[in-house]
């Protein structure tokens, strides 16, 4: 048996021994019959107490069992080196290090590196003192695998100085703060607190972090998924003493290199987490599915534990509860966690009041009619969607994606509730404001979701709420495929616009800006100007592989062009980006591959 298991078992022994009755068995002769006593000393005093009769199987097979334990625990730390087992013993908190540690690690040797393992290694490298690493982001985005692959990359030497410590939920910053004190007095430099967030003091006392161990010197990386906690410190507690690492957000060409996806509608319906046979290591809920967005059940399960319970577990341990601010009623009357997956349901549209106040509409099926109407192909033209219940349809759809209207929640939603929710999911990195800019009046909002798959997942549901529609089912099996392959064909494409469109704003210089412009007659999809040479770019999405004229009509509209100009320069190049083989027309219009221009950012 090596150390690790021997002390193991150690504790296991020093942990039951308590659960034993207190004392040692001895039979005493009272009146000539021998009768079982328990016997200790206390002050140098022996003291003993009687064992009932009634008693007495059980205590004597308790005290029995006492004594083999003590023999085992006498044998065990006689094997095992007073200085290991001195260690090992004080720890009040799960660490890990040594030959534990480096079989953790050994799971994640030849495992792809996210993009962002470079920060770490540059903050590794950092001279100053004073400050931590925050390592967070939703459920499933490769944290842990990159704690791993970090430790995995030090030298023998700098391993022997690294722990590691998995928080559990009875784990306090006491706890915590007792076993760095000795981590540092032990001669360990390299600490990587995985899941911190789930000490419930962690948002309160997180400075001590920053303030005392990493002042003395310490290494120290915070993981957690609960990215609202970390925001929360930052604004707090940590301030400028965080050097602080996003992974919620996966782009198509990190996804592509990780996970060896090429295929734009594959990230359509799976972006957003890493699958779990690749990346996601040491989570159980992970393992229990192919994918995060498998179905609308493995989607509502992971928004109700990665976003809803996110928010809720952080405002209720930030301030005793008081950053609940005006959502409190909401999270008491049980409204909370619906309230929020209303929003993200609607992510694509307009972030206003009406989104959560108006009956639910849902914004696919409404397109969709349309679409189908417009079919230049008369065998895929269709009104089966104008004749279908749509009510009945919606009201199936709302109760699937879990979404109330006004009229059946306790609480009414103000635009005060939407301010914050909103707030708080920009902070977890799922949505992102993007300028569109109308030229014509004030800006409109207009909101990118960083998570498609969890997008998609629910346009799906709608399709499985429509095929079972009684209207919807007397169609003819052919008109149904056309109808739900409208659907989702729609919601792709508008996906794929906004995936360019999020991808490309975060991709480029400071120089340049990227965003969708609202014109008099019609709209370019995406505009890229850089302001240093006062020139732009115009950019057509679409969600098809063929070359057909009315993609790029707007582009050949002199008048859209020339207002175009007059505010951003002169037009140096007019693409389409679709799904077909990248080439250049003869009217100077530039056709690209969307995979190959993603990966290209």
């Amino acid at each position: 048996m090596d150390y690790e298991s021997i002390i193991r078992r150690i504790k296991e022994i020093e942990e039951q021994i308590p659960q034993l009755p207190h004392g040692n068995l001895v039979y005493k002769n009272i009146r000539g019959k021998k009768q079982p006593y328990l016997q200790w000393y206390e002050d140098g005093k022996p003291k003993s107490q009687f064992i009932k009769v009634e008693d007495r199987e059980e205590t004597v097979k308790k005290a029995l069992l006492k004594k083999e334990l003590l023999a085992e625990l006498k044998e065990l730390k006689s094997s095992v080196p007073a200085q290991l087992l001195n260690i090992q013993s004080s720890y009040r908190t799960n660490v890990m290090y040594g030959q534990k540690l480096n079989a953790l690690v050994q799971q994640v040797v030849g495992y792809e590196k996210r993009d962002c393992y470079q920060q770490i290694q540059r903050f590794l490298n950092l001279k100053l003192t004073g400050r931590v690493c925050l390592l967070y982001g939703l459920r499933r985005t490769g944290k842990t695998t990159l704690l791993f692959q970090t430790i995995a990359s030090f030298s023998e030497e700098e391993r022997a100085h690294t722990v590691y410590i998995k928080v559990r939920t009875t784990d306090s910053m006491a706890d915590l703060d007792a076993d760095l004190d000795l981590l540092w007095k032990q001669g360990y430099r390299y600490v990587f607190i995985d899941e911190v967030t789930l000490l419930e003091d962690f948002i309160d006392s997180a400075s001590m972090f920053s303030d005392v161990y990493a002042m003395m010197g310490m290494k120290i990386i915070l993981s957690g998924t609960d990215s609202l906690g970390f925001w929360f410190t930052l604004t707090q507690e940590l301030y400028d003493r965080a050097y602080t690492i996003h992974t919620t957000f996966i782009p198509f060409r990190e996804y592509s290199r990780l996970l060896g996806i090429n295929d734009i509608d594959e990230y359509i319906r799976y972006g957003g987490t890493l699958l779990p046979g690749e990346l996601a290591f040491d989570d159980e809920d992970a393992l229990a599915s192919d994918a995060a967005f498998r179905d609308d059940e493995t989607t509502r399960r992971y928004i109700d534990t990665a976003v809803c319970g996110n928010i809720q577990h952080s405002l209720r341990c930030c301030k005793r509860g008081n950053y609940f601010r005006h959502l409190r009623a909401l999270y008491e009357a049980g409204e909370l966690t619906s309230a929020i997956n209303r929003i993200i349901e609607s992510m694509n549209h307009q972030f206003l009041l009406s989104t959560l106040t108006n009956p639910f509409k849902s914004h696919d099926l409404g397109s969709a009619r349309e679409l189908l109407r417009k079919q230049s192909d008369p065998e895929k033209r269709t009104r089966i969607l104008d004749q279908i219940d749509r009510e009945s349809v919606t009201h199936k759809l709302m109760e699937m994606l879990d979404i109330r209207n006004q009229e059946d929640a306790q609480i009414g939603i103000t635009l005060a509730h939407v301010s914050e929710i909103k707030e708080y999911l920009k902070a977890l990195d799922l949505i992102v404001d993007c300028p569109r800019r109308n030229m014509i009046a004030d800006p409109d909002e207009y909101v990118l979701f960083t998570q498609p798959g969890m997008r998609y997942c629910q346009a799906q549901a709608l399709v499985h709420v429509l095929m079972k529609d009684k209207t919807f089912s007397s169609f003819n099996q052919d008109e149904r495929d056309i109808a739900c392959e409208k659907i989702l064909e729609d919601v792709r494409g508008r996906m794929m616009e906004d995936i360019v469109l999020l991808e490309t704003v975060r991709a480029l210089p400071k120089n340049h800006s990227a965003f969708k412009p609202i014109l008099s007659r019609s709209e370019f999809d995406m505009v890229i100007y850089t302001s240093g040479d006062n020139t732009c770019e115009l950019y057509e999405i679409k969600h098809s592989s063929e070359i057909v004229s009315h993609q790029y009509h707007v582009l050949e509209d002199q008048d859209q062009c020339e207002l175009v100009e007059q505010q951003y320069g002169t037009i140096t190049k007019k693409c389409v980006i679709y799904k077909g083989t990248s080439r250049m027309l003869e009217n100077g219009i530039e056709y690209i591959n969307v995979e190959e221009y993603l990966k290209a950012l």
